[in-house]
């Protein structure tokens, strides 16, 4: 008989392409993940695994287990939410992420109210960028994770996903305090066309949604600095280093030296909780999304 946690390891190489991304994503060692092919190997009689340059890929053999797999271990994650749903409690382990404003401005309100009404869950949280966030709830390396869509830029979605919108976080742009447009009501991007600008690193989807809103409206930016870090980048504008795009969650009081100032054609982001369908059942993961919606709700109020 084929056992399920040596599947569980095929099935890790197939989504992650290599042992040792498997072994990352598993948490456990290469040697422990080549050990576990080898006996599924040995219970498939034929192999599994083919040398590929430096690394391995799947036979014919092994895609084919592989992919049923996948599906016995969804029917696997139904049977727990079954049997969850049926208990009826909110108790054992979960995993969270959110992009960093996102932890910031919904984690501490909804984590503390999840304490309080439910002490058996332990909810362990980190901070992840959206696409990275989505890929580790598929694989099953996270249990729930709060993305968003920008206005005019959606996050791609694979299949088999559920979701529950949370708030619509509006985005100003944030600019020295001794910038002529500082004192204006509202300004349009346009304006900032000869400015220089201060964005998030390359490739990251919020900095892909600048270059193509920008773009859309005739702007070529000037990017003359990038930081990750919210803080970094509000320091950047305080010292008169150029503007940014400055989305409301998560960004608390802004420094000395920095004013920000709506968008006419108002800009936002979409945030939402999102997690595998065959887990959508589970009494702990309805609580997290009911707890970080209601934390949405009190940002929106407040």
């Amino acid at each position: 008989m084929l056992n399920l946690e040596r599947l569980r390891t095929l099935d890790a190489v197939a989504r992650h392409g290599s042992v040792s991304g498997a072994a990352e994503g598993l948490h456990v060692t290469t040697s422990a993940v080549s050990q576990q092919l080898t006996k599924l190997e040995r219970e498939a009689g034929q192999p599994l695994l083919a040398k590929n340059g430096r690394g391995v890929r799947l036979t014919d053999a092994g895609r084919l287990l592989a992919d049923h797999a996948a599906r016995i271990l969804s029917q696997v994650e139904i049977a727990q939410s079954d049997l969850e749903a049926q208990r009826g409690r909110v108790v054992g382990d979960l995993r969270l992420a959110a992009f960093p404003t996102g932890a910031r401005g919904l984690f501490p309100s909804a984590l503390s109210a999840l304490r309080a009404e439910h002490p058996q869950l332990r909810v362990s949280s980190q901070e992840m960028e959206g696409e990275d966030a989505v890929r580790a709830v598929v694989r099953g390396d996270l249990d729930v994770a709060v993305v968003i869509d920008w206005y005019n830029k959606p996050t791609p979605m694979p299949e088999g996903m559920a979701k529950r919108a949370l708030l619509d976080d509006f985005a100003d742009v944030a600019l020295p305090a001794d910038h002529p447009l500082a004192g204006r009501a509202e300004v349009d991007l346009e304006d900032f066309a000869e400015d220089e600008w201060i964005t998030w690193p390359e490739g990251e989807f919020c900095w892909e949604w600048l270059m193509f809103t920008l773009g859309g409206k005739g702007i070529e930016p000037r990017v003359a600095h990038v930081a990750g870090e919210h803080a970094t980048q509000m320091a950047l504008i305080a010292a008169g280093l150029g503007v940014a795009i400055a989305p409301r969650l998560g960004r608390g009081p802004l420094p000395d030296g920095v004013v920000a100032v709506p968008v006419r054609s108002a800009m936002c982001r979409h945030v939402y909780a999102i997690w595998r369908a065959d887990a959508d059942r589970r009494p702990s993961i309805r609580a997290v999304v009911d707890a970080l919606y209601a934390a949405g709700v009190a940002v929106q109020a407040g």
